[in-house]
């Protein structure tokens, strides 16, 4: 499905999760990609409308990405919008994901970490909390795609192990909302549209993004099949996707994740 994203369409589709942010304390994890930005775009707008308290939170890793000048961009743009960008330095380099096995990986663990550091440190009010991740629905379908695969090549007990743990991260993400036992929400705000409609609605509305391509890419899978998407022209359409992984990979209710300790949640599912 080929989707032209506006606010006022995306904010009918969204209506019923936005009137429950009222009053509520969002924090919107940043990267300065295109999805991202997209993200804080309509969240900024909606943040208007319905009534809620808006932060958009930047992890500044992998350190080749975001330079000063690359900061100073971004963070002037929407600090003219009225929302600041919250950089947080990582006590890390790139030495550490340059000799990685698993470059990607490693990443990760290291932006895990500092959003537990940054929830710990922050967060006076878990019962207000809204989180807001920005994946797409091209990062959904590859999920599939690498569960499918992992289910044809899968070979030793301790891989499986492995892939149930990916499994059990990855499945949440096909859910638009969730709602926590200590209070806090979980909303994906891109999770219906394809990579093609969010790159889009970003040249549309003239949003700018980092401009430094992460060196690592090519690692991640997802990236190499969006590549493929791009070049077959592939669009999905999100319901039929989420049925697809519901009735052939045996996805989970989300109410399943709803009673997770947020330790255990924010350590190693989120």
């Amino acid at each position: 499905m080929d989707t032209q994203i506006s606010y006022s369409k995306w904010r009918e589709h969204h209506r019923s999760i936005l009137e429950r942010l009222s009053n509520s304390d969002v924090f919107l994890l940043f990267s300065g990609g295109k999805d991202s930005s997209l993200c804080l775009h309509l969240m900024l707008e909606a943040s208007q409308e319905f009534g809620f308290d808006l932060e958009a939170h930047a992890g500044a890793f992998p350190v080749h990405r975001y330079t000063d000048t690359e900061r100073r961009r971004l963070g002037d743009y929407w600090e003219h919008r009225g929302v600041r960008v919250i950089w947080h330095t990582i006590e890390e380099t790139d030495d550490g994901v340059e000799n990685a096995p698993n470059p990607c990986l490693f990443c990760q663990k290291v932006r895990k970490k500092m959003l537990h550091t940054i929830l710990s440190q922050s967060v006076e009010n878990w019962e207000k909390l809204v989180l807001v991740p920005s994946y797409s629905l091209w990062d959904i379908a590859s999920y599939a795609v690498e569960h499918l695969l992992g289910d044809v090549f899968s070979n030793g007990k301790d891989v499986g192990e492995e892939r149930s743990k990916r499994f059990i991260e990855t499945a949440q993400r096909f859910y638009p909302f969730a709602s926590m036992k200590e209070g806090y929400s979980i909303f994906r705000p891109l999770v219906k549209y394809n990579g093609n409609d969010i790159v889009r609605a970003v040249k549309k509305q003239g949003i700018p993004f980092l401009s430094i391509p992460c060196k690592f890419k090519d690692y991640r899978p997802k990236r190499i099949l969006e590549r493929y998407y791009e070049k077959m022209a592939l669009c999905f359409d999100y319901q039929q996707v989420f049925d697809f992984a519901r009735r052939s990979l045996n996805l989970p209710d989300i109410s399943s994740y709803d009673n997770i300790e947020k330790e255990e949640y924010f350590k190693n599912i989120f």
